[in-house]
């Protein structure tokens, strides 16, 4: 069985995309992520969040830019900081995007 790490239903969330197994929407780990939390720390504060399931969050967010624009700088990269090298090392290829995912600090 494959995950869908992010998911979305109108009657989960008011039909905001979310991330499978907790009730923090992309649009959240975006603010939080734009307020400087990290993986580090968004694990910490939310043990419920995964690895992948907050870089799934994140690519979602790039391929919808037209919903999220303001957590995007001028650059095409997210706001905030993201996963480093080493944390984003074993995820798979279309979660290590430069500047998306994967961002240096």
């Amino acid at each position: 069985m494959t995950i869908k790490w992010v998911q979305q239903d109108p009657l989960v969330m008011n039909g905001e995309p979310f991330c499978y197994g907790s009730r923090l929407t992309v649009r959240q780990l975006l603010e939080l992520r734009r307020n400087g939390f990290g993986l580090t720390e968004l694990i910490k504060d939310h043990p419920e969040l995964k690895r992948m399931g907050i870089a799934a969050a994140y690519a979602y967010a790039a391929d919808h830019r037209d919903h999220y624009a303001e957590f995007f700088e001028p650059d095409g990269s997210l706001v905030g900081p993201g996963y480093t090298a080493a944390e984003a090392a074993d995820l798979p290829e279309q979660y290590r995007t430069a500047g998306v995912v994967v961002k240096s600090r």
